[in-house]
């Protein structure tokens, strides 16, 4: 099956079984604005949760806060988003739709590398165990051929984002000939830039209201409360501030379901150092937090580092943890070396000093900062496109399923009397009433027992209890486990210590030790 159409299924999947619904839907819905239903909210929050305690438990100087979403609006001219935080904007005259033009070269860019990738496999195919891909991709003239003009390519790209240059972006796109998907025709506009923030007026009236905008990053919010925190947490550098919070950005070109969206969550950690240092701790940081994408089991191929081609005007180093969507690698983690850029120019803005004393130097200076910002709902949808799939069973029938890991999935364990009566149904409550303080458990009793499952294994619930006529003489249960719909019999008195540690986030957590 294609991969557009295996995401168009995860997409519907995710409404019919309350992950997530079009927000507003009744009303013909707001574009790229979703709503998290029943179940969503629960991996999403278990996500957070994951991230959280990952930061804040396992790092003795990394503490939390939650910073407000309307700020002062000259943080935001500090911080450079009013005069710099833009996106490279073409429309196409003939489907009169609007693309960022980095997007449509970076695609193809990720087309040469694609061609490259399918000469390989072709040629791994015929020559077997003796293949060498090394020489192979020296001595091949259809591959030297296509990687010379990815590498041009990516030279000029990379020059042009530096500006950036929006004539040499536009005349990329002319060059390589790039279409417009929809209308299939090469009819582009100029390229040109687009400020991304909301702005709206707070005060009582019109005359003396003040414009401010919506958070764009959670990010400023750390930057001007770390004297704060340190001076009352009384830490010492290096230490870190986390924030969980919501984010906006007036996306154009929002697509790709809830990937890029208008109204999201981040999850973000501001590192501070001393100068100097940066450089040392941004591999250690990288290094941290694919480890903590891989604990999740999805498999190390599915993750890459993406250096980026064009630096923002904070950074010194950033890099991206890409995951292979069925739409491609795409970024779900962002970790830059900022610099002393935000401290020193929220000092300048504000004019109050921000500097952090070294009692162990006997100086003052500005730190600097490494950032790790991550997207939850582009994790969240990561987890999903991995987690689903369609089994062909022994039998001949398509089971679908969501292999989450069950540290993150919504429901725990679902305990269903066998019939709905003969006092099986009273038997399953006990036993909900014994396991619902320890995680989230639900009650299920219409239909079939195997309907029953095949609705559980939809939502990912790892563990079904069944309660039978022999649970009440014997004191067991079957528990059949998701992945494997292997069962087997165990006492009502073991549920408990069996399921407990495997779907905590302590599990996720000390694969990270």
């Amino acid at each position: 099956m294609a991969q557009e159409d295996v995401f168009k299924k995860i997409v519907s999947h995710c409404k019919e079984y309350g992950f997530v619904f079009p927000s507003s839907e009744i009303y013909d819905g707001l574009g790229a604005v979703y709503d998290y239903g029943q179940n969503g909210v629960e991996l999403k929050n278990n996500i957070k949760q994951y991230w959280w305690k990952a930061m804040t438990m396992l790092h003795e100087n990394i503490v939390g806060i939650d910073s407000a979403i309307f700020m002062h609006p000259t943080i935001w001219k500090a911080s450079g988003h009013v005069d710099a935080f833009n996106d490279p904007l073409i429309d196409n005259r003939d489907s009169k739709k609007r693309y960022r033009a980095d997007v449509l070269i970076e695609d193809q860019i990720a087309k040469y590398d694609e061609k490259i990738q399918k000469e390989v496999e072709k040629a791994r195919k015929r020559f077997g165990d003796s293949f060498d891909e090394a020489k192979y991709m020296e001595t091949s003239e259809r591959v030297k051929e296509t990687k010379e003009k990815r590498d041009n390519l990516h030279a000029r790209y990379a020059e042009a984002m530096q500006g950036p240059d929006l004539e040499a972006l536009k005349q990329i796109i002319l060059d390589e000939e790039i279409v417009d998907p929809i209308s299939g025709t090469k009819n582009w506009t100029d390229v040109r830039q687009f400020n991304l923030m909301f702005a709206t007026e707070m005060g009582a009236s019109a005359d003396a209201s003040m414009k401010v905008y919506l958070r764009p990053e959670t990010a400023q919010g750390i930057f001007v409360n770390y004297l704060n925190v340190q001076k009352t947490g009384r830490m010492k550098i290096p230490f870190g501030i986390a924030q969980i919070g919501k984010a906006f950005r007036n996306e154009i070109v929002a697509r790709q379901f809830i990937f890029r969206m208008r109204e999201f969550e981040q999850m973000e950690m501001q590192f501070f150092v001393a100068p100097g240092t940066e450089l040392e701790w941004f591999p250690k940081w990288k290094e941290t937090r694919m480890k903590w994408h891989q604990a999740l089991g999805f498999g190390a191929e599915n993750y890459r580092f993406h250096d980026h081609e064009k630096l923002a005007h904070y950074a010194n180093a950033a890099t991206d943890i890409e995951f292979k969507m069925p739409f491609g690698f795409k970024e779900v983690e962002g970790i830059h070396s900022r610099t002393n850029f935000d401290l020193s120019q929220h000092e300048k803005f504000s004019g109050k000093s921000i500097k952090y004393f070294d009692p162990q130097t006997n100086e003052s200076y500005t730190p600097y900062v490494i950032e790790t910002s991550i997207g939850v709902d582009r994790m969240f949808l990561s987890i999903m496109c991995h987690a689903f799939e369609e089994e062909k069973l022994e039998n001949g029938e398509t089971r679908t399923v969501l292999k989450l890991p069950a540290a993150l999935a919504p429901v725990k364990c679902a305990v269903m009397p066998l019939v709905k009566k003969d006092g099986l149904p009273e038997k399953a409550r006990e036993i909900i009433d014994q396991l619902k303080f320890h995680f989230n458990c639900q009650y299920d009793e219409k239909d079939s027992i195997g309907k029953r499952y095949r609705r559980q294994d939809a939502i990912g619930t790892p563990y079904c209890v069944t309660v039978d006529h022999d649970t009440l003489t014997d004191g067991k249960v079957t528990l059949r486990f998701r992945d494997t719909m292997e069962q087997e019999r165990v006492n009502i008195s073991d549920l408990n210590s069996i399921i407990e540690d495997k779907v905590s986030i302590a599990s996720l957590l000390k694969k990270l030790q």
